[in-house]
């Protein structure tokens, strides 16, 4: 065994490539996008380090031509679940007891694997089976995924580095032990990267996970999953299993050493599970830990000094870029009235000039939403808002499934500043703007802070810095992620930790050493060197 104070490398956030016509990526890109398309990939779970194939047969297709079949997963039920469990505790021992900087090793592997050999792969892979561009594909599936990788571990060394102090004749030492039993990740389909930081996090700091996907994501799950055996994961580590989300819950929340869960997804799915957690809570060896992030009703509020392209650009970016399926895409707008008419001139303007299709054309900025039940809700709000008498369809509104599941960007202008679409989330192309009267400043900021249950992210658009300042007082506790004159998107690992309260979550911030921390359980221990020998204490002299 190694001897030794490590320290990991310093992490930089990855280079973005731009794909830009001509340009090498492009052409690599689009060669991974056409063998991918003509072939057909089987993908099974990943138990103990085998591969196990459920009795359903499930088919996954491109959500902009969801007539192509990209191939096969294979979904089992409760009985794969159980052996996945039983994998994660055979392997806890083993993976706890290995050495912070060997399990750090493989994870700087499989980013190096991502960031060269598998990068165009998961690229391609996202691009076709979550319907995203080439950018967005880029800094998800490729950035995102290979900083998450990077800097957790640099954060790992922070966290283990963080000891007490020690008084005379005492070594005080903290032992950031992995949590007592498994891991439950259950991770969403717009994200490559937070599906594999999800269970990537917890098994960093030697827990054992077991790993349930998006049916929507299962594409490039299973390649994520590849990846990390090839950078060494020992087998049991992470499980990968394909199952009804119910189902699998049924098994997990029940057994005695379930010990935590890190999900990404809807509000009303995490309610479900801290509820049903509670109602097992006398049945677990310890209490589990809950880290989520759920949804978001996203804001951009306007003050009348905003600069007005500034703001469309923000408006358009944070609104439409992946079809508005971010848990932190601007879904609600609030523009003051001296400011509406050069907003909405750009807006209809930069609205005409984007192009709407499949992935592999890289002129289109918007592609396909994600399933057909996306698609019936989103467009359920649109049906509704083109009948009321409180809303002005400002651009799109029109939809089309025959081929994909396309949504037009739709911008809705209404009256009611709690109209349904201000105060729901959506989770597709649509943005609701209310227009206030600039002396309303202060109104419309507390109505910001109120209209909706959520606090993920938010953004403020102001040149006037007392109205700033204003703004981030008011709206305090409204985001957990607070833009300023910038879209309310696109957080970046190392550089805006991620993560909101209220409905929107437990606000542990991914990309930080505070998510980290979720995933031990510290032990103090006292070391004395010499110890004492009489029982008596001076005070007790005659």
């Amino acid at each position: 065994m190694s001897s030794g104070v490590f320290q990991v490398p310093t992490p930089v956030n990855e280079p973005i490539l731009q794909y830009g016509a001509n340009s090498a990526e492009r052409s690599k890109l689009k060669q991974a996008l056409s063998d991918l398309r003509n072939q057909q990939i089987d993908v099974q779970m990943r138990i103990a380090g085998r591969s196990l194939k459920g009795a359903k047969k499930v088919a996954m297709t491109c959500p902009h031509d969801h007539q192509h079949v990209l191939g096969h997963y294979y979904e089992g039920g409760k009985a794969e679940v159980a052996q996945a469990i039983d994998a994660a505790l055979a392997a806890r021992s083993a993976w706890a007891s290995m050495p912070w900087e060997d399990r750090a090793a493989i994870f700087l592997k499989a980013a190096d694997l991502s960031a060269t050999k598998y990068r165009m792969q998961l690229n391609a892979r996202t691009m076709l089976g979550q319907s995203k561009n080439a950018y967005q594909a880029e800094i998800d599936a490729a950035c995102e995924w290979i900083d998450f990788l990077r800097f957790n571990v640099h954060y790992a060394q922070q966290i283990y580095s963080e000891q007490p102090i020690s008084s005379p004749g005492v070594w005080n030492r903290l032992e950031y032990r992995p949590l007592e039993g498994f891991v439950y990740a259950l991770t969403p389909f717009n994200f490559t990267a937070i599906a594999g930081n999800l269970p990537a996090a917890p098994a960093l700091m030697g827990n054992t996970v077991v790993w349930k996907p998006s049916p929507t994501q299962v594409y490039s799950a299973g390649l994520l999953m590849e990846i990390l055996e090839e950078a060494g994961l020992p087998a049991g580590v992470i499980n990968l299993v394909l199952a009804d989300g119910p189902e699998a819950g049924e098994v997990v929340f029940s057994h005695r050493d379930f010990a935590g869960i890190h999900f990404t997804g809807s509000t009303g799915v995490f309610q479900t599970i801290w509820k049903n957690i509670g109602q097992n809570i006398a049945n677990y060896k310890s209490y589990p830990r809950i880290v989520g992030e759920t949804g978001g009703k996203d804001f951009v509020v306007a003050h009348s000094s905003a600069d007005a392209k500034a703001l469309t650009t923000g408006l358009i970016r944070g609104a439409f870029e992946y079809q508005g399926q971010k848990c932190s895409a601007a879904s609600r707008a609030y523009v003051p009235a001296s400011l509406w008419p050069a907003v909405e001139k750009q807006l209809k303007a930069d609205l005409a000039a984007i192009k709407m299709g499949g992935t592999e054309d890289f002129e289109n900025f918007v592609n396909a939403v994600i399933d057909a039940k996306a698609f019936a809700k989103i467009t359920s709000y649109i049906s509704e808002a083109k009948k009321s008498p409180e809303v002005t369809i400002i651009s799109g509104g029109n939809f089309d499934d025959s081929k994909g599941y396309f949504v037009e960007p739709t911008v809705l202008l209404t009256t009611n500043p709690t109209y349904r679409t201000m105060v729901e989330e959506i989770f597709g192309p649509v943005l609701t703007i209310y227009v206030y009267n600039d002396a309303d400043w202060k109104e419309t900021l507390a109505l910001v802070d109120s209209t909706s249950a959520y606090a993920l992210t938010g953004a403020i658009f102001a040149q006037d810095k007392y109205a700033m300042l204003e703004a981030m007082k008011v709206l305090e506790n409204a985001a957990g992620n607070l833009y300023l004159n910038d879209k309310c998107t696109g957080a970046v690992v190392g550089q805006q930790p991620f993560g909101g309260a209220r409905a929107s979550g437990t606000n542990d911030k991914a990309g930080s050493y505070l998510n980290l921390l979720r995933w031990v359980s510290p032990r103090t221990v006292k070391e004395v060197f010499v110890s004492p020998t009489d029982f008596r204490y001076p005070f007790l002299e005659k």
